[in-house]
């Protein structure tokens, strides 16, 4: 039985690409296509995020175009509440706290059915627009990352509007993070905020060198 997963992916995306710790806002999707019964990968493909520089509603069409690519599941670091909704609406099953590891290391976990598929949001609600909206900890406006490799905060637990005959779900409860998780959280975060960062500076000395 083929089944396709999905795993959001911190920069060109692929196995070797490391887990993105942000759903609706990474750079690229893996698509990962696997084969159950014998428990191995078949085919490997990539599709950029339109939603990772969306002025609001990242999570929403992010989620959609999950949805639209075919997949029966997610693997990302940390799903916002919006995000968790349209996923859940759409019967997607939903993996997170998938941080630090390689794409190939996730599809592995989730072939030894080693990752359980969380029942609620896994970031922080926060009121206003804060951190999750990039003008925080995010990138800005300029720098390639969007708007939002922030904590997630702003996102909201506005209704989705379902497909056709799709039943509303209410927003499920929301658990604050641990002192220890949030921890984890931002440093994860910035981790990823750093190799963007860089990759940023060496392309940009790359276009220097060709003006040379």
């Amino acid at each position: 039985m083929i089944e396709r997963i999905v795993v959001s992916s911190q920069s060109q995306g692929g196995l070797d690409d490391m887990v993105s710790p942000v759903f609706g806002r990474c750079p690229i999707y893996t698509i990962v296509d696997i084969d159950l019964d014998k428990k191995e990968i078949k085919e490997v493909t990539t599709e950029n995020n339109p939603a990772m520089g969306a002025m609001g509603g990242a999570g929403i069409q992010a989620a959609q175009l999950i949805g639209n690519l075919g997949a029966k599941a997610v693997i990302s670091g940390n799903f916002g509440p919006n995000a968790f909704i349209a996923l859940q609406q759409l019967g997607i099953k939903i993996h997170a706290g998938v941080f630090g590891i390689s794409v190939k290391e996730a599809v592995d976990q989730y072939l030894a059915g080693s990752l359980t598929p969380v029942t609620g949001p896994t970031a922080p609600m926060h009121a206003g627009m804060g951190m999750g909206m990039g003008r925080g900890m995010g990138m800005g406006r300029g720098m390639g990352m969007g708007r939002g490799m922030g904590m997630g905060r702003g996102m909201g637990m506005g209704m989705v509007t379902p497909q056709p005959g799709a039943p509303m779900v209410a927003p499920p409860p929301t658990q604050p993070l641990s002192r220890e998780d949030e921890i984890k959280l931002l440093k994860d975060h910035l981790k990823a905020i750093e190799e963007e960062v860089s990759r940023l500076k060496s392309r940009l000395n790359a276009l220097k060198e060709e003006d040379k």
